[in-house]
């Protein structure tokens, strides 16, 4: 089934090859990157919650609000005891516009068309930042802390992945 990402996930893709092809980032940037993503999420859901009617969507976009905020939480902990600041980077802010456009498109739909739309986008979405997580993110890190939140962070969203995947399935998206 064809899926149209947004453009923020596009930019993770192509950061999973630039990185596979030599392109790295240090763990500032990774932890900046990371948070960003996850707070993009969250603004999606908050969007979904005030748009859609469908009480599954809401269910879900709820999760990603409680999931996301918490890794986001566990984060900002992590950097405050180890005293450093996240580093803003092409990446991070390509996935900010990504997500104000995938934003702007969302918002302009209702009903059905919203919800598929909005579902398929957390499908794309986090099949694309797990994988960058898992494939380039984690192998990355050095400092084992942040590696540590990762990868239980990776273990969260591989569920929302298989959730939204049930969603664009029960929405009946393609047809």
């Amino acid at each position: 089934m064809f899926r149209k990402l947004s453009l923020a996930a596009m930019a993770l893709a192509a950061f999973t090859t630039t990185a596979s092809a030599g392109g790295a980032m240090n763990d500032l940037e990774i932890a900046h990157t990371a948070y960003t993503a996850g707070n993009l999420d969250i603004r999606y859901a908050h969007l979904a919650l005030a748009i859609s009617e469908n009480d599954k969507i809401r269910d879900f976009a709820k999760t990603m609000i409680r999931d996301h905020a918490a890794v986001n939480d566990q984060a900002v902990a992590l950097i405050t005891e180890l005293k450093v600041t996240p580093q803003d980077n092409d990446l991070s802010r390509a996935l900010v516009k990504g997500a104000a456009a995938k934003r702007d498109e969302l918002a302009g739909l209702r009903g059905k068309a919203f919800d598929c739309a909005y579902a398929t986008n957390e499908l794309g979405y986090h099949e694309v930042v797990n994988k960058t997580v898992e494939t380039s993110f984690i192998p990355a890190v050095t400092v084992p802390p942040l590696k540590t939140l990762l990868q239980g962070a990776l273990t969260t969203f591989k569920v929302h992945e298989g959730h939204a995947r049930k969603m664009v399935a029960g929405l009946n998206c393609g047809a």
